[in-house]
């Protein structure tokens, strides 16, 4: 006797430098995607058949999220209510144990939701460290975490002037990524908010490299092309170090031809982080037919 099933949303952080991406890979690859560790988690909850996950928003290679987020559907054996939140959410990241991921909660959701098609909008920020001219001069805490680039440091003002041309619904071909392997996907995309900014660094009252300086990118949609984000903070971190002028991005913009994005641009996914997947909370709400549970 198995329950029904019960459609889940969870919310997840992880640390992604030592994974090939959010996506599961077949389980003989050398390195592993995020996915594969959340699916070898839920197969060990007790009383339940094996979950898949849908992943709300890819990130690669490098990238990490502060919060990304998927849906799995979870039955469970000899009839047992479905698992409430905060158990789920307790036994996972103890199945998860010791790999820099980490479930930040949990909550019940209608059979009809779709961690990917429901999300209305995606937040993705960079980060950038300049006054350094080795990755090693970065303090330890913050490789990994940011680009460290070679070029002095940033011209802020010259950036936001670039990135309101970012700003709103353009096709963004030439931002988009070069792989054939990838479906064309459309390529107008909306930007709702395009932000640059400085910030201290990580632990920074704690350091000695005055040096050093720290800047922030942040970029809210409700979807991006892939490798859009880091082509986008490739040509503005150029305009910030002179190499472009800002009115160039807005041609860039117009050209609408990816093989016009200047070469050996495109940034590291070392700072690259995914910030936040929202939702509509009427998307999130349970009716009465998804609530019923009743032991046979």
């Amino acid at each position: 006797m198995v329950s029904p099933k019960t459609r889940y949303l969870l919310f997840f952080q992880y640390f992604g430098t030592k994974y090939c991406g959010v996506k599961e890979v077949r389980p003989e690859q050398a390195v592993l995607g995020v996915q594969n560790y959340l699916e070898m988690a839920a197969g060990k909850l007790r009383h339940s058949t094996p979950s898949k996950f849908t992943i709300s928003s890819r990130t690669d290679s490098g990238v990490h999220a502060l919060c990304n987020a998927a849906h799995l559907d979870i039955e469970r054996s000899d009839g047992k209510a479905p698992f409430a939140v905060n158990i789920l959410t307790d036994s996972l990241n103890h199945h998860l144990k010791p790999e820099p991921i980490r479930i930040l909660g949990a909550r019940r959701v209608p059979s009809t939701f779709h961690a990917r098609f429901s999300a209305r909008s995606r937040t993705y920020l960079y980060r950038v460290a300049t006054g350094c001219s080795h990755h090693l001069e970065l303090p330890v805490f913050e490789r990994d975490r940011c680009w460290a680039t070679y070029r002095g440091h940033l011209n802020p003002l010259a950036m936001q002037e670039a990135a309101a041309f970012l700003l709103g619904t353009h096709n963004f071909s030439t931002f988009r990524s070069a792989s054939a392997e990838l479906p064309k996907r459309d390529p107008v995309k909306s930007l709702s908010r395009v932000e640059v900014r400085p910030v201290p660094g990580f632990l920074s009252e704690h350091s000695k490299d005055s040096h050093l300086r720290f800047w922030e990118m942040e970029f809210t949609a409700p979807s991006f092309l892939y490798k859009q984000v880091r082509r986008m903070v490739g040509v503005l971190v150029s305009v910030g170090q002179g190499r472009l002028e800002p009115c160039q991005v807005q041609r860039l913009l117009e050209i609408r031809d990816l093989m016009a994005y200047p070469n050996n641009t495109i940034a590291p996914p070392d700072g690259l982080f995914l910030k936040d997947v929202e939702y509509c909370e009427a998307d999130l709400e349970i009716s009465e037919t998804d609530s019923e549970w009743q032991p046979n």
